[in-house]
């Protein structure tokens, strides 16, 4: 019954992908790209929180409580307490300049700001050469989902599944699928979480009775020493000013129809915190009930199936895929935007879509082989993949607020910003504790001020201040 459920219910996302194509957009890559910069409150407000709460915070979340204690999940939630702030006042600046310069990914800024073609190649290469592991995190969600439905598949036949999904969803409509899709994710994911976590407050008496046994098997939130506490404190920081540089979420935000629409979106995300004591409820009753998991991973779903009816795991399963498959998807078309548009120059705009389909269809064969034959190698970039992104939060910063910066000294900080990241990471580097993230977003900005003061002519011109 399970099994059913959960094909049916990717059979019908299928489905609302395909209703979505009636009204896209033949040939247009800004609609392909970006919905046309069409998408109102309610679409881009799912589609913004599904890059939040994708299939890493129902797997991942629980996972590491299992595996670390509740700690991680303090982290968690003050770095979503942290960004919904920040992206309340950035993002909406980061439309404006989307909307000024006509950028329809990252690096389309970089160029159009800096007019800097060194700068643009630099900027889509990194962007590249990190996004390549997050559709693998992706991938192993849904590896955890499907497996819960008690099939043992195989990696390789799992990637192709997802991969194949993934770029059915993209090449029927663009963006416009992933988007309609999420609003079935979340409604799925959301009562999954609360129903999972309900159900284990529930079988085991009440919410004290399982937070007393959690703690008896050992469940504390107080960390274990000052080094734990200032490189949780310092990663929160970090993270929450280095989400809005993700290539794919800058990509979202160019959906919108209007800053204000960004705004409010922002203003109703929050709510959706709400899900973070049933994740801890479920982690805590694997803890207590299931404590010999062959994969810290599998403590959600391994949760879902010990406490709720077979067509309920269904159910569970499905949300959690969905969630993994949305954000391959947006993933997917980052890179083909980025590759097509800043990576190869001069392709004329008619045939930016269709070679755009091309690379996204390559990047996820390359991924799905990559996650099978070398895991070693993604999961190094994985590690330092949140802290190379942040290196382009001086760039970013430069193009909405600090119109003096040059092209050489943005240049300059990201190559010193990222050669830290990879150095510190490597080498094992260890300041005080600190994430090496910050540490290299330090350098960078020290690089750009010094470097823009050295090479400043004369200031770029300035962003109107006005929101639509």
């Amino acid at each position: 019954m399970a099994a059913f459920i959960f094909i049916s219910i990717i059979l019908f996302s299928l489905l609302l992908a395909l209703m979505v194509n009636r009204n896209a957009k033949k040939g247009d890559v800004a609609d392909f790209l970006v919905g046309g910069r069409s998408f109102g409150v309610i679409i881009l407000f799912f589609l913004a929180v599904g890059e939040i709460y994708s299939v890493a915070t129902v797997i991942g979340l629980p996972g590491s409580i299992y595996a670390k204690g509740v700690n991680y999940g303090i982290w968690f939630m003050a770095f979503l307490l942290l960004i919904y702030p920040v992206g309340y006042f950035l993002a909406p600046k980061i439309w404006q300049a989307g909307k000024h310069y006509d950028a329809m990914t990252a690096p389309d800024l970089f160029k159009s700001h800096f007019k800097s073609r060194t700068l643009e190649l630099v900027v889509a290469v990194c962007y590249l050469m990190f996004l390549i592991p997050w559709a693998q995190m992706q991938f192993q969600g849904l590896i955890v989902a499907l497996n819960a439905l008690g099939y043992e598949i195989e990696p390789v036949v799992a990637v192709i599944i997802a991969g194949a999904i993934a770029f059915i969803y993209i090449s029927i409509s663009g963006v416009k699928a992933p988007a309609m899709i999420a609003v079935l994710k979340d409604i799925l994911l959301f009562g999954a979480i609360v129903g999972v976590g309900w159900a284990a407050f529930h079988k085991m008496g009440g919410v004290e009775e399982l937070f007393i046994a959690a703690r008896d098997q050992g469940a504390s939130i107080a960390y274990a020493n000052q080094d734990e506490v200032v490189f949780s404190m310092s990663t929160i920081v970090f993270q929450s000013m280095a989400f809005y540089c993700l290539p794919f979420m800058i990509t979202i935000l160019f959906t919108s129809k209007s800053a204000g629409g960004i705004k409010r979106a922002k203003r109703f995300m929050p709510l959706y915190m709400l899900m973070f004591p049933f994740l801890i409820a479920a982690a805590y009753y694997a803890m207590v009930k299931i404590p010999n998991l062959p994969s810290p991973n599998h403590a959600f779903i391994a949760t879902a199936i010990d406490v709720l009816p077979s067509w309920a795991v269904g159910f569970v399963a499905a949300g959690a895929a969905l969630s993994g498959l949305i954000l391959i998807s947006v993933i997917s078309l980052s890179v083909g935007g980025i590759f097509t548009r800043n990576l190869v120059s001069n392709v004329p705009l008619q045939s930016q879509k269709r070679l755009s389909q091309i690379v996204i269809l390559v990047y996820l064969i390359i991924s799905m082989i990559l996650t099978v034959v070398l895991p070693s190698l993604m999961l190094n970039l994985m590690n330092t993949a949140y802290a190379g992104f942040g290196q382009m939060l001086p760039g970013l910063l430069s193009v909405v607020f600090f119109k003096r910066a040059t092209a050489a000294g943005v240049l300059s900080g990201l190559v010193v910003g990222i050669a830290a990241v990879f150095a510190m990471y490597f080498s094992e580097f260890n300041l005080y504790a600190l994430n090496i993230g910050l540490i290299a977003l330090v350098l960078n900005s020290i690089t750009v001020f010094v470097v823009s003061a050295l090479t400043q002519r004369s200031a770029v011109p300035g962003l109107s201040t006005k929101t639509a």
